[in-house]
């Protein structure tokens, strides 16, 4: 059973989180109103997102479930094999149903336990019920749950707007106890799994709507995950279709889990990519090359995170990436570090440009020189006060692949994390095992927020 590495931050943001429970509260109403089409057979399917000020989760703001369908925010996991609920507060559903051992539906989760269901309760509870064991990477913990089957509901898209109400009738969820919800943002009820499973949001989603085994993240203030192929636009410039100018990366499998708990012989549902080197304002950095694989016992690479708030590294390439940066802004006045950041700096005389405080680039450079994903100052850097940015990259400790002994429990070398990710659109082509990417969006003049948001149905 492997551990997943977690980096909390200690900074304390002020928006209220009232703002986010009002503004689902409102769409959950509006939503009530409108019918799903069941018959409808979209090209693409629409997920707004919004960022929690306190806990710097994304949470969904318009998923719903069950029957009568609620609207309740769900935190954003790209590696996550499940959506997951709690089912044991307020659970009220007439469409949900117990996924029994020996199904197909069973199967397909990769369950190798049966045993008594115990959330929710019906007529087909027994002890044949098919046992998932959902993940909470946030807890860095794990939990027996039940495999159900139960109503999503889902707006479809053209990529410039949402458009009708969807259903997916079938849809398999992991039912968890309210306790597993702790350090989750407040008022979320439980995860939506976007990772590489057969039963993750996309896979399902793919399946049951006959779309391509797509999907793009765009992360923000606000954001969006699409479902489905391009075209993806953003305001203001919304004659553009961002999906074609994308550079593209092998998606790299991890034959081990990298699961608070799974099943023997299970593979990671993370997104791992192949990164061979850094560099920082074009220079190369020195790192140990042998972190940056994945060995045989699931330890090293590289992958993404929507639930690491910062990116993390391993201690040795983190201490050589900030010397690097450091000797860069070797003209500019560092100050206290500001938890949980080491390298902090004097702002007042950084000066901004359209990719945010112009600092030095961080470069990870993919399956050639030519193949780079670049990092720009509104990605790198974090503003924890007036006149105070810090590099947002945090040190994750050793690796226990190079450190058995002192290892801190790191098992991925670099997990690139939601700052790093914002303002940038990601698209996973599950079919093909790649990833296009388009570093910032503010070099093309828009952000994530820039999703036109508007019904067209």
């Amino acid at each position: 059973m492997l551990k997943p590495e977690m980096a909390r931050s200690s900074i304390s943001f002020h928006c209220p989180q009232l703002l986010l429970l009002l503004i689902t509260t409102i769409i959950s109403l509006f939503f009530q109103g409108e019918a799903a089409q069941p018959s409808l057979h979209p090209k693409a399917l629409v997920l707004p997102v919004a960022k929690d000020s306190s806990t710097l989760q994304y949470l969904t703001t318009s998923l719903g479930q069950r029957t009568p369908p609620v609207y309740l925010p769900l935190v954003v996991d790209l590696g996550g094999q499940y959506l997951w609920n709690d089912c044991e507060t307020g659970f009220v559903s007439s469409s949900h149903k117990v996924v029994q051992c020996r199904t197909a539906s069973c199967s397909l989760s990769r369950s190798q336990e049966c045993g008594y269901c115990f959330r929710p309760v019906g007529p087909d509870c027994g002890n044949t019920s098919c046992k998932i064991w959902p993940n909470n990477p946030v807890r860095q913990f794990a939990t027996n749950g039940d495999l159900i089957q139960d109503v999503l509901v889902i707006r479809s898209t053209d990529g410039s707007n949402p458009g009708g109400l969807v259903k997916a009738s079938k849809f398999l969820t992991g039912c968890t106890g309210t306790n597993f919800l702790e350090l989750l943002a407040n008022g979320a009820n439980g995860m939506a799994g976007l990772g590489r499973a057969d039963t993750s949001m996309p896979s399902q989603l793919a399946a049951t709507f006959s779309f391509d085994r797509k999907f793009a993240v765009c992360l923000g203030r606000k954001g969006v995950v699409l479902f489905g192929d391009g075209p993806y636009h953003f305001l203001p410039n919304d004659n553009i279709d961002f999906s074609k100018s994308l550079t593209y990366t092998p998606l790299l499998g991890n034959k081990v889990s990298t699961a608070a708990a799974s099943f023997p012989g299970e593979p990671s549902t993370e997104y791992f990519i192949g990164v061979k080197s850094i560099k920082v304002n074009d220079k190369p950095v020195s790192v140990n090359s042998t972190l940056l694989k994945i060995n045989s016992q699931g330890y090293g690479g590289t992958k993404l995170s929507s639930v690491n708030p910062y990116t993390v590294m391993e201690s040795s390439i983190y201490a050589a990436v900030t010397t690097a940066f450091r000797i860069e802004m070797a003209r500019f006045q560092t100050v206290p570090a500001v938890a949980p950041f080491a390298l902090c700096y004097n702002s007042t005389h950084i000066l901004y440009n359209q990719e945010g405080p112009d600092v030095p680039r961080i470069d990870l450079v993919l399956q050639s020189s030519k193949v780079y994903w670049r990092i720009y100052g509104t990605n790198s850097m974090v503003k924890v006060s007036k006149d105070v940015l810090c590099l947002g990259i945090i040190d994750g400790g050793l690796s226990f692949q190079t450190s058995p002994e002192t290892s801190t429990g790191l098992v991925t070398s670099i997990v690139i994390g939601g700052h790093q990710l914002e303002n940038n659109l990601l698209q996973f082509d599950l079919a093909a095992s790649k990833l296009g990417f388009s570093s910032s969006l503010l070099q093309r003049q828009t952000t994530c927020s820039g999703f036109n948001f508007t019904s067209t149905a």
